[in-house]
């Protein structure tokens, strides 16, 4: 038997909720099971995956109000997870009307004329899916719908620091049989990660980068592909020509959103020595108007820290800031209110990429800024970085342009932040430790879970083949 799992309440900070990982071997019996529901699932047709998608999507939808609170109780916070559960449900919509154009096979000639080719492609029987605790709900569903209508069984195994959501997806699932059986969820911690990938055909896992090449070295051991979204250092430049009050309320936004835990969060502020110190006095006085979500949900915009580590993490890198010179502004406080981790929107000047501040993911609403002297200078520093996973410039449009070519990340805003969070028709990949393989957004997140079929075709009468046709 494997030992239960207790789970934090972020809000209250006690332990509420019990998961109980599956035994190895009982995975592995449940993965076998997965493989051989997945032969059906294919053979239903997409036309029925589409179905019993929009089904799960009803059953959802009918169960919204228990899915909101186990969010919020995984979260602690009430406005991002209402709007994780739409993004979530509206990308169901999304995949499936997308899908019968992506999936069409294709028969087209060659350069030889009698050698014809047949296009199509074969789905990896399953796949795997390790997800993290900052957008649990959307996180481990954004690579599993596409994985479904390609017609993959999929397993997901949630984050243990929020696993309640998955509870009222389990009492969706249980009225749809064909999708019950392709689509497990698993609960447990590392563990229970390392022996998924022990028994799947792929695996998709978005978190850190120390855990990330953990799952990048197991997934080349046993030769299967595996996408990896890891963490993020996201720089914004902010140039003179920029509109300050739209950079300021952008980058604030991009900054704070779910208390900074999001790998597309901006970290680091890049701003032209002319225009510094009107920028960040602005920033500032939009930070104070922002509010803890203490007492209640509803009490104001920031949530709290939802893993306890990351309080700790959070809270030495503003310790080191300040002890090599960094000035606070506002916030800079870890408080313990009523039993969970609270820090308020934090904007920081004097800052250098000595300080962990500025060279290492903080995840929290944290906001240093430093200047620059030429656009030369702030494309150097924002490329003095071991993550490139995206970025935003502040200018007029050509100009900002010029700048995001020079950015090494694989999506850059202009004059937004984290814009990629909200279209999903842009393809982007990962730049240096922030990631690898396929992406997943654009065509290519559906067609990364297929594998390419290329038949070839002689269409003339004669016996001979094509090589003793010429004379070899």
């Amino acid at each position: 038997m494997t030992n239960p799992i207790e789970v934090r309440n972020p809000r209250t900070g006690k332990f509420d909720y019990v998961i109980v990982p599956p035994p190895p071997r009982l995975l592995a019996q449940q993965c076998k099971r997965s493989r051989r529901a997945q032969v059906r699932w294919q053979q239903l047709g997409l036309e029925g995956r589409i179905e019993a998608l929009q089904q799960w999507k009803k059953a959802i939808l009918s169960g919204r109000d228990r899915l909101t609170e186990a969010l919020v109780n995984d979260t602690g916070r009430l406005s991002t997870s209402v709007l994780e559960i739409d993004s979530f449900l509206s990308s169901i919509d999304r995949w499936c009307k997308l899908a019968p154009e992506l999936l069409q096979e294709s028969a087209k000639n060659t350069a030889i004329p009698f050698i014809a080719l047949q296009q199509t492609s074969v789905p990896y029987p399953l796949v795997g899916i390790i997800s993290p605790w900052n957008f649990p709900l959307l996180l481990s569903n954004i690579d599993t719908i596409p994985a479904l209508l390609a017609g993959c069984a999929v397993i997901v195994k949630p984050s243990e620091i929020a696993p309640r959501f998955v509870a009222p997806l389990k009492i969706a699932l249980s009225a749809i049989p064909e999708l019950r059986d392709v689509l497990t969820f698993v609960e447990g911690a590392g563990e229970t990660g390392s022996a998924l990938i022990d028994n799947v055909d792929l695996v998709c896992f978005t978190g850190s980068v120390a855990t990330g090449r953990k799952v990048a070295e197991a997934a080349a051991k046993r030769f299967i592909p595996a996408f990896l979204e890891l963490g993020g250092k996201d720089p914004a430049i902010v140039l003179e020509s920029a509109n300050l009050e739209l950079a300021t309320s952008a980058i604030l936004w991009g900054s704070v959103v779910n208390t900074g835990q999001s790998c597309l969060s901006i970290e680091r502020i890049y701003v032209a020595e002319s225009i510094f110190e009107k920028f960040y006095h602005q920033l500032v006085a939009k930070a104070y108007r922002l509010g803890l979500a203490y007492p209640t949900v509803e009490s104001g915009e920031i949530g709290p820290i939802i893993a306890e580590r990351q309080a700790a993490i959070i809270s030495d890198h503003l310790l080191d800031a300040v002890e090599k010179g960094a000035v606070i502004h506002c916030g800079g406080v870890i408080e313990d209110l009523g039993g969970g981790w609270w820090c308020r929107p934090t904007v920081l000047t004097q800052v250098n990429h000595s300080m962990k501040v500025m060279s290492e993911e903080t995840f929290g609403p944290i906001m240093p800024i430093m200047p620059f002297s030429t656009v030369e200078e702030a494309v150097s520093l924002a490329n003095d970085s071991i993550y490139g996973l995206s970025a935003a410039v502040f200018a007029l449009e050509d100009e900002a342009l010029e700048v995001a070519q020079q950015i090494d990340a694989g999506a850059i805003s202009i004059n937004d932040a984290g814009l990629t969070a909200l279209m999903h028709e842009g393809e982007k990949n990962a730049f240096k430790f922030s990631g690898m393989g396929g992406s997943r957004m654009g065509a290519a997140a559906l067609k990364r879970f297929m594998r390419k079929k290329a038949i070839l075709i002689k269409t003339n009468a004669t016996n001979d083949p094509w090589w003793f046709e010429n004379g070899e």
